[in-house]
C-alpha cells in the first residue's frame, strides 16, 4: 500500500524539480534488496555516483523528499 501512495509523490517531485527519479520494484528486481540492504517498502534512496546519500524508509511526504533531494543538488 505504501508504494502505491509514494508513486504520485515521486512524480510530483520529479516534475517540480526537473530531475530523474527511478522507481524500482524490488520484488521484481531482487538484486536491489541486497545491493541497498532494503528492509522496508517503500524505501526511497537518494543515490549519487552509485553512493546512497539519503535513505528514507516508509512513506515519505513531499516536503521531506524535496528537502532530501535539494541537499544534494548543485
Amino acid at each position: 500500500m505504501g508504494c502505491e501512495e509514494q508513486a504520485p509523490i515521486l512524480l510530483e517531485v520529479k516534475k517540480d524539480l526537473g530531475i530523474e527519479i527511478e522507481e524500482i520494484d524490488a520484488v521484481k528486481n531482487p538484486q536491489y534488496i541486497k545491493k541497498y540492504n532494503l528492509r522496508v517498502t517503500p524505501t526511497t534512496l537518494v543515490v549519487e555516483d552509485d553512493t546512497v546519500r539519503e535513505r528514507m524508509e516508509g512513506l515519505v511526504h513531499r516536503d521531506d523528499l524535496e528537502a532530501a533531494i535539494r541537499r544534494h543538488l548543485p
